[in-house]
C-alpha cells in the first residue's frame, strides 16, 4: 500500500486530494486502450489527465466515441459537448453516432470501465447515485443504470464523507439503489479502496491513516497485506 504524501499543509503534513488530484489518480490507473466512460459530473474531469498516447477511447452516451478533454477558447463548438452537456474536444478517429446505440454499446459489455459519482456505496459493492430518497431531491438517473451493469469494471469517484461528515461507504446503501453489486473501486479524497469479496481493502491513503479511515467509516478495512 502507498501513503500518499505529495500534497502537504502548511504544517508539512499530508492533507486530502482534491477533486483534480483525484481524476489524476483515476487516469493514472485506467489501463491503456480501454474502452472509457465517465459519469457527469466530477468524473468527466478524468478525460483532463489522460495522456493522448495511452491509447483511452472515451466513450459517452449521448453519442459519441473517443472524446478529448474538455474545450475552452475558441475549441469550444456549441454541438460538441459530453452528457453533462460540457463542451468537449475530440480525437484523431472520433465517431458520432445515436444515442440508442450508445445505449446498445453500454449495455453490450463493450465498456472496459465506467467512473461513476455516488451518493453512496456499500462494502458489498452496492451502489446509490440517482436519488437521495429527500422529499425535495430531483431524482437523475441518466446511463448510470446501464453503466453500472454494463461496464466491465465500475469505478466511483467521490468524497468519502458527506459535508455534515457522514460516510459515503457504508455497510448497507440507505438510499435508493442504482446497481447492485457493481462497483470494484472507491476513489475519494481520503483513500483509493478495492470492493472484494473478502472486504473493503485499502489501495492508498491520502493524509489518513488506515486506523482512523476504519474508525470514522465505522467498518473494517483490509490492507494487501491482511
Amino acid at each position: 500500500m502507498n501513503e500518499h504524501t505529495s500534497r502537504e499543509d502548511a504544517h508539512g503534513r499530508p492533507r486530502p486530494l482534491g477533486k483534480q488530484e483525484i481524476a489524476a489518480v483515476i487516469a493514472r490507473d485506467v489501463p491503456r486502450g480501454s474502452y472509457v466512460n465517465l459519469g457527469i459530473g466530477q468524473p468527466t474531469l478524468v478525460a483532463d489527465h489522460l495522456p493522448a498516447d495511452a491509447g483511452v477511447v472515451l466513450h459517452t452516451e449521448n453519442g459519441m466515441l473517443h472524446m478529448g478533454p474538455a474545450a475552452h477558447g475558441d475549441q469550444i463548438d456549441p454541438d460538441l459537448t459530453n452528457a453533462g452537456k460540457i463542451p468537449v474536444t475530440e480525437r484523431p478517429g472520433a465517431a458520432y453516432f445515436h444515442h440508442a446505440d450508445s445505449f446498445a454499446m453500454m449495455r453490450g459489455g463493450h465498456l472496459d470501465v465506467c467512473v461513476l459519482g455516488a451518493f453512496q456505496v456499500s462494502a458489498a459493492g452496492d451502489l446509490a447515485n440517482w436519488h437521495t430518497g429527500a422529499p425535495d431531491a430531483i431524482p437523475a438517473v441518466g446511463g448510470a443504470m446501464d453503466l453500472a451493469i454494463g461496464a466491465k469494471k465500475v469505478y466511483v469517484m467521490m468524497t468519502l464523507f458527506t459535508k455534515t461528515g457522514a460516510p459515503k461507504l457504508v455497510p448497507r446503501c440507505t438510499y435508493p439503489l442504482t446497481g447492485l453489486g457493481c462497483v470494484d473501486r472507491v476513489y475519494s479524497d481520503l483513500a483509493v479502496l478495492d470492493i472484494t469479496p473478502q472486504g473493503v481493502t485499502v489501495r492508498e491513503t491520502f493524509g489518513i491513516g488506515v486506523e482512523e479511515l476504519a474508525g470514522r467509516l465505522g467498518l473494517p478495512l483490509l490492507t494487501p497485506h491482511t
